[in-house]
């Protein structure tokens, strides 16, 4: 299983040595490190609802695992995160295996050729290894955070529910999610799962989920999360 992971900072707890100004940071904090660029990775530039991403993935060298990611781009408006694995501690060969799939979205307001070029910072298995250090390419980004959520949980009750989570004054639906959750000690059964039916829409900058809940809900703890991904303000 994955999860989306925005920074890679803390994969790796290693003796942290200094970069020069305007370096890349994917070997930012490890004692050996092998550095491998990508290409500038072209990011669809629609500015539909949702917004469509684009996929990269970039490998290590046979015997070696990723430890660090960092990347350029060429519009602050891209959001970018990276897929991880589930597991525990969040690490080199836990989170990570020997190559990384970036994602990028844009979330910007008007029509450009957005692209990024990722990075990623190699440890080895076992041994040694080095690179010469990149550094960001004239008018390049480092990544940011160009996105806010807005998000709104509350409890289903039997009966007929609209929830709505939008976007702030100067911002933009990039994307949208809801969710359905029951708090019980064992997976909620199928009768129980199939006593909710909801709908998601787009109005404008506002995720809207209409939800149908049956009366077995009344015996349990159930929610509704409704997300709304937002781009641009202050």
């Amino acid at each position: 299983m994955r999860l989306a992971v925005a920074a890679a900072a803390g994969l790796a707890v290693l003796v942290v040595g200094a970069a020069p100004a305007g370096a890349t940071n994917e070997c930012k904090g490890l004692q050996v490190c092998v550095r491998v660029p990508g290409p500038w990775v072209v990011v669809p530039a629609s500015r539909a609802t949702p917004r469509a991403p684009v996929e990269y993935q970039l490998s290590c060298p046979r015997g070696f695992i990723v430890g660090g990611l960092d990347a350029e781009l060429s519009d602050r408006a891209i959001d970018l995160d990276f897929l991880g694995r589930l597991g525990s501690p969040v690490n080199p060969g836990v989170t990570t295996t020997g190559a990384a799939i970036f994602r990028g979205v844009y979330t910007g307001a008007s029509a450009r050729t957005p692209t990024f070029r990722p990075h990623i910072g190699c440890i080895p298995t076992a041994g040694g290894g080095g690179g010469p250090v990149p550094f960001r390419a004239p008018d390049a980004f480092p990544p940011g955070q160009s996105t806010v959520l807005r998000v709104r949980t509350l409890r289903l009750h039997p009966g007929t529910t609209r929830a709505a989570a939008a976007c702030g004054a100067g911002e933009r639906l990039i994307s949208g999610w809801h969710a359905i959750g029951f708090y019980t000690s064992a997976a909620p059964t199928a009768a129980l799962v199939r006593s909710i039916s909801a709908a998601r829409t787009v109005h404008g900058n506002t995720v809207v989920v209409h939800l149908h809940a049956g009366a077995v809900v009344r015996a349990v703890r159930a929610v509704l999360q409704v997300g709304a991904v937002c781009g641009g303000g202050s």
